[in-house]
Parts: C-alpha cells; structure tokens; sequence
C-alpha cells in the first residue's frame, strides 16, 4: 500500500482510505472492528469518520462511528493510525445536523464543541485531520479558520481540510488562510468517481495549483458502480433499498445515484473493467487513484468480505487505452448524476 501525502502538511497517508459512515448502522460494532482489523492489516492507515456519522443522519446514534473507531483505537500505538473527523457544518440545506439540537454553523463555539465531543468518543488527545463537512457560505470564513486555528495551535488538531466545498469555496479560505496567517485547508474531501467527474471542471485545478489534495468519496458512486442495481435492482439491505423511503434527502439521493444515466455509464464501465480483467468496484477505485490530485481515496464497506475488491485497486494497474476509454465514456454520457 502506496503512501501520499495530503497538501502541505506533515500527513503520510495509505493512498486508500477507509471511511466509517456505515458503521453503528448497516455494519454494527464487531463487524466494524473486523473490516478495520482487515484494513489496517493490508496497509490502510488512513480512517475518516464524521460526528454525524453513521448515516443516514439521525439524533438517536450520531457519533457511534467514533465511538467504534475509538473502543478500535484503543491498545494500539495512537501514531500508527491517521484519524480523520468532521464538525457537521450547516448540512448544505439538505439536512438539520442530528448534533447540537441541529445547530451546527462553523462559528468558533460549535467548532470547539465538535472537536470536543470526537475526541471523547475517540478517545485521543489529538485529530490527525479535522474537516469541515459541509461549508457555512454564510459565514465569515476567516472566523471558521481562526477557530479551527487555535485548536491546532493548542495541540487538538495537526492539520484541517473541507468537505464539499466549491472552487469559490476553497479558494477563498486559501486565500484568507494566507492573509490572516492561519492554518490553511490543506485536503478537499468530494464526490468524486466515473460516475461524477464534475471536481474536473475548475476543482481539480485548485487543487492542483495550490497543493491542495482530495478525498474523494463514493469512489463507486455508492455502490452504483458494483452493478448491484443494475435492471432496476434494489436488493434488501443495500444503501438506496433503506434510502429510498427514508427520508426527502435519502429519497433525492437514490434518483441522482441510480437513474437511467447512471446505469447507462454503469454498463460502459463494466466492459471497460473487463477488458482489463479486473472487477468494476476494483477498476473505478483504481481509476481514482490514476489522478495525481488525489491524496486518498475513500472506501467504504459493511462487511470485511466487500473489502478484498476494495483493497485490490492499490495493485491494479489502468492501461493508457482503458483511461482513453473513460475519457469517452464522459464525452458520451456527460454529468451521469446531473
């Protein structure tokens, strides 16, 4: 397992990531801890988790993925882990934070709770990578910055990086964070996959520019990619069979992810990752990692078994003719999820 490092900082992370958002509700806590063991044994270092998560959202067991990564942390050498975490940040407008009785802005009273609050479930002193999940376009980034600031002037934090974040976005605080003096956002962590290359159009210049690393997220567009939903399937237990009716938010997601266009690029991938005789969730992970602004791609699995396929992306290798092939296939089917 290759090792990146994110923007600037002092960060060395496994070039895959795994992400927790399943974890405290479609993994419960000892298949967690299996799918971390596995992890952690091939290599991954690198782990993501968000005071909000499990998803979807909800008050009743936001923060147990920190608390299960916390209890998994606990006995082995703190320095051999990267921990990644989140405050929540007003939601986008697509949901009320299930923290802090919904009030999540990114002034600096709910970035000290939040980072509180992770590291008591965590149970460490310090956060390796501290991320604003959603941005606050309302508010003064600068305050954010010198909020997120002084915790890492206190110890609390090694570096900071966004959550989906704009061009303006990240710019902007790349900006202030130079003319204020502050720790500056040194990861970008979006949706980003065959399925949506929009981070392309202006982002993927940012970052490269300014040395800004992403993290892209649903690497297999949520599991889109696998095939799983393919034909109209939606089988019992998988993410958009509980999203579906669970909620307005949950019900706008299942229709981006798997529509007809998704399904169309979902297919031209399969063939793709045919031809080069791996399987599609390996050759959409692996096609991320192709990207000289990606620091760590993120997966995320409910079970230890998914992992292998995950996992396998960090020895695939793309051909030139199979990257030409996903070139096309955006020329032919442009913005899958809109």
């Amino acid at each position: 397992m290759q090792q990146r490092r994110l923007g600037r900082s002092g960060l060395l992370v496994s070039e895959i990531g795994l992400g927790t958002m399943t974890f405290g509700s479609m993994a419960d806590e000892a298949d967690s801890h299996a799918c971390l063991d596995k992890a952690f044994d091939a290599g991954v270092n690198f782990l993501d988790v968000a005071e909000v998560y499990p998803v979807p959202p909800d008050p009743s067991y936001a923060g147990r993925s920190e608390e299960i990564c916390g209890k998994w942390l606990t006995g082995r050498q703190r320095d051999s882990v990267i921990v990644a975490s989140k405050a929540a940040g007003p939601g986008g407008g697509w949901f009320m934070g299930p923290v802090r009785s919904g009030h999540t802005g990114l002034d600096r009273h709910n970035i000290e709770h939040a980072v509180e609050g992770s590291l008591t479930r965590l149970g460490t002193d310090y956060i390796d990578l501290y991320q604003t999940h959603w941005p606050d376009p309302d508010f003064p980034i600068e305050d954010t910055l010198e909020g997120l600031d002084r915790l890492v002037e206190q110890g609390k934090l090694r570096a900071v990086g966004c959550s989906n974040e704009s061009a303006y976005g990240l710019t902007k605080s790349l900006w202030m964070a130079d003319r204020h003096g502050t720790a500056r956002y040194e990861t970008i962590q979006n949706n980003y996959s065959l399925l949506n290359r929009r981070f392309e159009d202006e982002l993927a210049n940012v970052c490269a520019r300014e040395q800004v690393s992403l993290l892209p997220y649903s690497p297999i567009g949520g599991g889109v990619l696998s095939g799983k939903y393919q034909d109209g399937a939606l089988p019992e237990g998988t993410r958009f069979a509980k999203y579906k009716d669970h909620s307005p938010r949950t019900q706008a997601m299942t229709r981006r992810f798997v529509s007809e266009k998704t399904l169309a690029a979902t297919a031209r991938v399969h063939e793709i990752a045919r031809e080069c005789g791996v399987s599609p969730v390996t050759f959409s992970i692996a096609w991320t990692l192709t990207k000289k602004f990606v620091g760590s791609t993120l997966i995320g699995v409910t079970s230890p078994e998914q992992l292998d396929e995950h996992l396998a992306a960090a020895d695939a290798k793309i051909p030139n003719d199979a990257l030409e092939a996903c070139d096309r296939l955006k020329r032919d089917i442009p913005y899958p999820m809109g």
